[in-house]
Order: structure tokens, then sequence, then C-alpha cells
């Protein structure tokens, strides 16, 4: 299969075997008649080569390496032994991306997919940066609520869906970049648990950073206590050092001209109409 995606400004191909099925969600940013910036070219094989160059990162499910400026990677699940994918740069603009073949039967699952691509290392390449958020349509605008997981983002998000009618766009992750000098959350082919995925692209009106409380209190966070909670949940390749400077270059430009919100929150009416007073 040969097939054009675009997620943001960036357009790629993916030129992939006929027993590979990308995920539903993936497949909402399928695109057509447009000139590819990047082409990824995915096999099937049993054995995966000898990655060159040096090790910069190390986890139980990713161990990165880096030769001459580009990168490969193994990929793997945590909690899962072994590697289902290797990722190789092979130019500027093409990557090349082994699988192993009795591991095929989970590339359905969102991010296991989204993860052979190394699209955060493209995308920030293009100005864009990834946000952990529960990203919501309210009155054409979007309020991006983030946190730690299991901190209470869809639950934020359903709190508006249910009183004040919003809609969730995805519910767990943004693409936040500029289009025509205007600050943008935007789809991603990534959801969670929430299942909800969108490919929209809509205004920032607000980031709220979310924490659980016993009261619900608000306030805008001033640029250096915003941008910690940022950076924290954005997805950066801390090894990369040229990746790493544009994306903290991106935070300082946002954190400047979008606000960004604490909202200490219980799961009630009152937490939306707390957010809503300071947001007007």
């Amino acid at each position: 299969m040969n097939k054009l995606f675009q997620i943001g400004d960036f357009v790629f191909r993916l030129d992939y075997p006929d027993e590979i099925t990308p995920p539903p969600n993936f497949m909402l940013f399928e695109t057509e008649k447009k000139q590819p910036q990047y082409c990824y070219h995915i096999k099937i094989s049993e054995t995966f080569p000898k990655l060159k160059g040096d090790i910069v990162a190390r986890r139980p499910d990713l161990i990165v390496f880096q030769n001459h400026g580009k990168e490969s990677r193994l990929i793997g699940v945590k909690g899962t032994p072994g590697y289902y994918a290797c990722y190789r740069e092979v130019s500027n603009n093409q990557a090349e991306i082994l699988l192993a073949p009795d591991r095929l039967a989970g590339l359905n699952i969102d991010p296991v997919f989204t993860s052979l691509l190394a699209l955060e290392r493209r995308l920030v390449e293009q100005n864009n940066m990834v946000l952990h958020c529960a990203y919501v349509e309210y009155r054409s605008k979007a309020i991006l609520f983030s946190a730690p997981s299991e901190t209470g983002k869809t639950t934020q998000a359903n709190l508006w869906e249910k009183y004040r009618n919003s809609r969730t766009i995805n519910g767990d992750r943004a693409l936040l970049g500029k289009i025509n000098n205007q600050w943008m959350a935007q789809g991603w082919p990534v959801c969670g648990t929430s299942e909800v995925c969108n490919n929209e692209a809509t205004p920032i009106q607000a980031i709220v950073m979310l924490s659980q409380g016993k009261e619900n209190q608000a306030r805008q966070l001033k640029p250096s206590e915003a941008f910690g909670l940022l950076y924290s949940q954005i997805t950066i390749n801390g090894w990369n050092k040229e990746s790493t400077a544009s994306a903290l270059d991106l935070i300082e430009k946002l954190i400047v001209e979008i606000p960004i919100y604490h909202l200490s929150c219980t799961i009630s009416e009152e937490a939306v109409e707390c957010l809503e007073k300071i947001l007007k």
C-alpha cells in the first residue's frame, strides 16, 4: 500500500505491505494530491539489523541511537519483552521501519502504530508540539485540559460537555502550532482510553493545568509558573539537543501569547462555573 497522510503541516507517505492495517484513528489523517515532505518505508522482517551510533536514550520500551545526525530506534511496549519494530533514518527525508512478524496484531493500537514514525521529531521541525491534554471545542474556541494521567482531564472535559454543551475533539492529545499566525489546537491520531479522536483544528482560547482539590479555585499562571507545568506534559525528545531547543522556544512563545490557568477542582458543575468565570 502507498498512502499519503497529513498531521498538522507535516505531509508524509507511508509505503507498507498489505498485511498491515493502520488503526482507524490514524486513517482520519489520510490525504490526497499533496507533495510529501517525508517517506516511511515499512517492511516485515524476521530479524533487525545491528544499529550503528551512540546510544543516547534507553528505556524499557525504547533504545535510541544517533549516528551523524540521523536516529535509529528499537521500539517496544512497556511490560512486554523484546522489540516489535526497528526505525532507521536512511536520508534527510526517508526512514525505514522493520516490523517483527509475530507482533503485527498489536499495530491496531493507536500508540503502538504511531510510535513507529517518530512523529514528534518531524513535527517540532514544523514548529508544532504534542500536548498531553483533553481538547475541547466550546463556542468555536479550544480549551485544553492538561495534567498527568489519572488527574481528571477527561472528567473535566465530560463536565463541560454535560453542563455547557462543549464537544471533545480528542480525549488525550492535541497538536499545538500556528496557522496564519494564530495558535491552533489540531487533531492527533492517539486518543488514549477516551476513544474520542477527530481531525480538526480550532483556535486556542486557553490551556488549563489541572489538579484535584476539595474546593474549586482557578487563577491565571505567570509565565514562569506555566513553563514548567507545560514542559512536563509536552512530548519532547530530551536526547536531541536541536529538538529540545526548538520545543523550549515554542513553549516560551506559547505562554506569552496564550493564557495558561491552574484549576484546582472537584467533580462538579461548580468546577465548570469556576473556570468559566475566570475565562470570561
